[in-house]
């Protein structure tokens, strides 16, 4: 960074405050009112776990007309300064909600500051590191109102400003249609499974289509439009257009039974079984080395996982962890490392974050492991583990905090199909994740060309111009 950019404190160029202090009452519906722990790099997280407030309670909380920075505006920075600490989410028009004093409010004044560039600055390792400089806490981070006023930042001039902020802000739109893209093919795979693990669509075509006085070979097309969604003219068209893959969604359909059984379970496919999970997948748990013996943790370079590092995906793929383990360190976790392809699932606070891993992995003990050795698949246990979350959900305990164990995980029942209709399911599916992995690294690769051109912006060795960087 130039050593003659002009520096100034935040106070001196944003107005700051935090959220709301008074108690309130929180409810299952209503506005959302956020914490600390909801705000993630540049976007919103566990929202699967968040609280709401009455309207009222908003309104009186977060007056419109309160001269303070308390009601967030669009181009506000809110950042965690209590508990989860140092992250930064950029208030948008569309939103709107209410959040606790855990989050600091940063409102810039846009004839010195724009918001994008504020964001873009204290989403910076720099900023980070002079932040967490002060943290005032010793178990928890903690940073007050005062300090946060008096942090400093770079001021160039407001054009400049402009420009590093549309170079960073393309990136960031590349990696968000990245996002948006992964979100469609999980949702694609959820469909799948959905329609043939959990509503049985082409067994119960065949049978319609029997029932109706049709032939096998009427059962076996109504089969196929339910795998695939297309009508009758479509699949004739597809059989002249693309013979192979109408031949592979014959062969597909052929694989479903034509009749329901009753089992402990209810109704299920004939030829299918039931089971217990712990019986189809391999469930173990993990450890946290001593953080008091850097033996176990300086310089490792063996991928250790915690939750949290799940609390920050966008997506159900790990592809790195925060942080890395020795040797020595990984001979304190009795099991190992994990194999690619492992199904990972929060087993406490909170439960039921869930991954497929794409790294050999050690994990610690907030997680159930599941390494699928037998029928099920790894693309098949993680969308069951998804659909069945409510059921897992319900088998947790504690009094502190929500919590799975594993004996009480592996008696849950699942319906076990035949290996030939897993496997053709996991031909489907398993292209869908390779895309989403492809995704996330590409995403990850633009984030560290973003942040590293900060600083190269800043100091002159880079120009911005019209959302491209120059040499200078």
């Amino acid at each position: 960074m130039s050593s003659d950019l002009q520096k100034v404190a935040i106070g001196d160029v944003c107005n700051v405050g935090d959220g709301a202090h008074s108690k309130v009452k929180r409810l299952k519906r209503g506005v959302l009112y956020l914490t600390s722990k909801n705000i993630g790099n540049g976007k919103l997280i566990q929202l699967d776990k968040v609280d709401y407030i009455s309207k009222d309670d908003f309104e009186r909380l977060f007056p419109a007309n309160s001269r303070s920075t308390r009601r967030p505006q669009a181009g506000d920075i809110l950042m965690g300064i209590i508990g989860t600490f140092g992250n930064a989410y950029l208030y948008k028009e569309s939103d709107n909600f209410g959040f606790s004093s855990s989050v600091a409010i940063l409102r810039p004044n846009q004839e010195k500051l724009l918001p994008e560039f504020l964001y873009y600055v204290v989403s910076s390792q720099s900023f980070k590191l002079q932040h967490s400089s002060h943290n005032s806490g010793s178990v928890q981070g903690y940073t007050n109102i005062p300090t946060i006023k008096g942090l400093s930042i770079p001021l160039p001039t407001l054009e400049t400003q402009r420009k590093i902020a549309l170079v960073l802000k393309s990136l960031d739109e590349k990696i968000s249609i990245n996002q948006q893209l992964n979100q469609t093919l999980e949702q694609i795979a959820q469909a799948i499974f959905k329609s043939w693990f959990v509503d049985f669509e082409p067994v119960k075509a065949k049978i319609n289509a029997l029932e109706a006085g049709g032939s096998e070979e009427d059962a076996l097309l109504a089969a196929m439009q339910a795998i695939s969604g297309k009508n009758k003219a479509q699949l004739t068209q597809l059989q002249t257009e693309d013979p192979e893959h109408y031949n592979q969604l014959r062969t597909t359909a052929e694989l479903f039974p034509s009749a329901m059984q009753d089992t402990e379970l209810g109704e299920i496919p004939e030829g299918w079984s039931s089971s217990d999970i712990g019986k189809e997948v391999t469930v173990v748990g993990g450890a946290t080395p001593s953080t008091k013996n850097p033996e176990f943790w300086d310089g490792g370079d063996i991928a250790w996982t915690s939750p949290r590092d799940l609390s920050n995906l966008t997506d159900k793929v790990l592809v790195d962890t925060q942080r890395k383990v020795t040797e020595a360190g990984l001979a304190k976790i009795s099991s190992g490392l994990l194999p690619i392809n492992t199904v990972l699932m929060s087993s406490r606070a909170p439960v039921g974050y869930l991954a497929l891993t794409k790294l050999p992995v050690a994990v610690n003990q907030g997680y159930i492991a599941m390494k699928c050795e037998k029928v099920l698949s790894p693309e098949f246990t993680l969308q069951w583990c998804s659909e069945h979350m409510d059921e897992i959900k319900n088998r947790a305990s504690g009094t502190t905090f929500a919590e799975i164990s594993k004996k009480n995980f592996k008696v849950i029942p699942v319906i076990v199909p035949k290996k030939e209709i897993i496997d053709a399911f996991s031909k489907q599916v398993r292209p869908l994740y390779s895309k989403i992995e492809i995704n996330i690294r590409e995403s990850h690769s633009l984030g560290l060309i973003r942040d590293s051109l900060l600083p190269k912006l800043l100091s002159g060795s880079l120009q911005a111009h019209n959302n491209e960087v120059e040499t200078d």
